[in-house]
């Protein structure tokens, strides 16, 4: 499966932002899709994962109750909204597919779109 993510930008603190991220190829019957995010000089970690077949989702605890993750009818695009933006939120984020469950450990998942970068001014 090939991987597009899109819609980065700069915003300021409080702003809302969608990130969307293209699905293409083979993504077989049963596979997840997760975002996650990397700043300058730290660890990546994850956003968020929501799973093809049973709609689940996965938040990390700075995520929750601000991130929202779907997918659309067709299960080709795969949609951040991120609200209440605030600079700690900075970063570049990346989708990541694969087979199987929801998970938000980096090394899960062996397809990866390229970064799209979010900055948040104060």
């Amino acid at each position: 499966v090939q991987l597009q993510a899109s819609g980065g930008g700069l915003v300021q603190a409080g702003d809302s932002l969608r990130l969307t991220c293209q699905l293409s190829g083979r993504t077989g019957s049963s596979y997840s899709v997760a975002w996650f995010r990397q700043a300058p000089g730290k660890e990546r970690e994850g956003v968020s994962c929501i799973s093809n077949s049973d709609g689940k989702r996965q938040y990390g605890d700075f995520a929750k109750g601000r991130f929202t993750i779907s997918f659309d009818d067709a299960k080709t695009t795969v949609t951040l909204q991120m609200n209440s933006l605030n600079v700690e939120d900075a970063a570049v984020y990346y989708c990541a597919a694969d087979y199987g469950r929801c998970s938000l450990w980096h090394r899960t998942f062996g397809s990866w779109g390229q970064g799209t970068q979010v900055t948040v001014s104060s």
